[in-house]
């Protein structure tokens, strides 16, 4: 693949943080283009849109530096590389939940209609910034014979060179595209606020707990699954507990 979508006379664009920022404006533009109809003003979501992504950053990078502080421990530098991959969603998930909630609580804003809209559009921007995970070979799969299976030769691949390879990058856009086209699809006919955000967070951890079976970069595992498979669990949990107790009150 290619970590660098513009690498010339020294001028080097990381492939990974041009396809995470598009999928951030293009997720931030349809969800202020649905705010109105929430009753939200759009520069508010252009706003939160801004407090999440930054939190979602940090989050995300933090968890992942945490996961693998063995590694970043010899080099503490390399910490701030995120150009160069390495941003774990599920802690990006959570800090970017906290600041919506912080956001919402200070503009007075619908806590509930906010999140569904931003629950809605994030797993297109997880989707697109795959794209980037796939460029820069970071989240790479496990060895295999498949006919879809993928090689990196690129040297600056943060993947293993010139081995077939599962292409779990793929498999987690393809995942969070069905999981918005899922989101979209309940839009629709939303009976309640929350509903989306409680839907997300059910399906989301679906696919990505089937996907971490297939992944070959370095995991931290407890007992038979891996970290973010417990992580995911626990997601799937509050997701269906907060699905159950807002339809409860919506009946």
């Amino acid at each position: 693949m290619h970590p660098y979508l513009i690498n010339i006379d020294g001028i080097r664009i990381p492939s990974y943080g041009v396809f995470v920022s598009i999928g951030f404006f293009l997720a931030a533009y349809l969800a202020a283009k649905r705010a109105p109809q929430e009753g939200i003003p759009k520069e508010a979501i252009y706003d939160l849109a801004f407090w999440v992504l930054v939190a979602g950053l940090l989050g995300a990078r933090l968890y992942f530096v945490l996961e693998h502080i063995d590694v970043f421990a010899a080099h503490p530098l390399s910490a701030l590389y995120i150009w160069k991959g390495g941003l774990a969603i599920i802690g990006g998930i959570a800090s970017g939940a906290l600041a919506s909630i912080i956001y919402c609580k200070k503009r007075h804003l619908d806590l509930r209609k906010s999140l569904d809209i931003v629950a809605w559009v994030l797993p297109l921007a997880q989707a697109i910034g795959r794209i980037g995970c796939l460029c820069a070979g970071c989240c790479y799969g496990k060895p295999c014979s498949l006919p879809w299976a993928i090689v990196f030769s690129n040297p600056e691949s943060l993947a293993p060179i010139g081995v077939p390879l599962h292409p779990t990058e793929v498999y987690h856009m393809l995942s969070n595209l069905l999981v918005f086209g899922a989101l979209t699809l309940a839009y629709r006919k939303k009976r309640f606020d929350g509903q989306i955000t409680s839907l997300y967070l059910m399906l989301y951890p679906i696919g990505r707990f089937i996907v971490e079976f297939y992944r070959g970069d370095d995991r931290k595992y407890i007992g038979p699954l891996s970290l973010p498979q417990w992580l995911c669990i626990v997601m799937f949990i509050c997701g269906l507990i907060l699905y159950l107790k807002l339809r409860k009150e919506n009946d």
